[in-house]
């Protein structure tokens, strides 16, 4: 297996040592010899060690986005832009309706929030890799340096950042003795970050009245926030939105672009109309079925 460092470390984290029989790790940048394959990792800014596989053979370049996107992000390298002759592009958010507002004014709101509500902790759903760490980063650069409790389940890969230089500051388990009436006393008015499948277990009662936050691209869909019972939507993704899709289209103009994971049908439509042969492409075990990490 052939990957970056920090993606081998994570790996490591969620599916055990023995998750690959062998493993390559590479810089970004590197250039690996395979088969007459000419295979180069550069970042994809999706979240820490995230990658884009250029793949060059005899004069043909194909580039594999995986996931991306095109925002600043504390915790992980920028994506770089690739020329290719056909490039493979993800498609989360590949309707028009999807336009991701920037994540510091989402966090912005969060903070609003915790100052309008002091008594009130603020359990917020986010997705355990890149989601949790990218939140975390942005609220220290928003001045809040006080702690941020945590699910467990983040400790690992929380570690795994650290491990890599992403300072996280301040983090504590967001548990305490006393059972569930202490433990919601105890972090009122505290920020505690969760991943979305803790949100409906009997571990996300102990907190008294809490509210309620998600942080998914999803939420631009006010009913799927409804839904969930989420009282404060926030709208932080680590894919590309539709603005974002179709700027990297435009600026890349590739021989084809292939299009997979997500609503291949707008984006394929707009890349015709611009003149960019464009088809649908269907991956077999594309993502991990983890966790929603819109």
């Amino acid at each position: 297996m052939l990957a970056t460092e920090p993606t081998l470390a994570i790996m490591a984290v969620r599916y055990g040592d023995g998750f690959a029989g062998t493993r390559t790790a590479v810089g970004y940048g590197e250039v690996t010899q395979r088969d007459g394959v000419s295979i180069t990792l550069v970042p994809a800014g999706h979240v820490l060690g995230s990658a884009q596989v250029v793949l060059r053979w005899k004069g043909l370049t194909v580039t594999v986005s995986g996931d991306y996107k095109r925002r600043t992000d504390p915790t992980c390298a920028p994506f770089e832009p690739i020329r290719s002759d056909v490039y493979v592009t993800e498609a989360t958010f590949g309707l028009p309706v999807f336009r991701h507002p920037p994540a510091a004014a989402e966090v912005t709101r969060l903070l609003a929030s915790r100052a309008q509500f002091p008594d009130r902790a603020h359990l917020v759903g986010a997705y355990s890799l890149g989601k949790a760490q990218r939140l975390i980063r942005l609220l220290r650069e928003a001045g809040h340096h006080e702690t941020i409790h945590v699910h467990g389940a983040l400790t690992a890969l929380n570690a795994v950042y650290e491990r890599f230089c992403v300072d996280l500051g301040d983090l504590a388990p967001a548990a305490a003795e006393g059972g569930a009436r202490r433990a919601g006393t105890a972090l009122a008015g505290g920020i505690i970050l969760a991943p979305p499948a803790a949100l409906g277990t009997p571990w996300a009662e102990r907190f008294a009245d809490p509210v309620r936050a998600f942080a998914s691209g999803w939420m631009r869909v006010r009913a799927r926030a409804r839904q969930g019972g989420v009282e404060l939507p926030l709208i932080v993704s680590d894919h590309a939105d539709w603005d974002e899709l179709t700027q990297t289209l435009a600026e890349l103009r590739p021989g084809e672009v292939w299009i997979t994971h997500g609503r291949d049908d707008a984006l394929a439509r707009w890349a015709e109309l611009e003149g960019i042969p464009a088809r649908p492409l269907a991956m077999v075990g594309y993502g991990d079925g983890d966790d929603d990490d819109g």
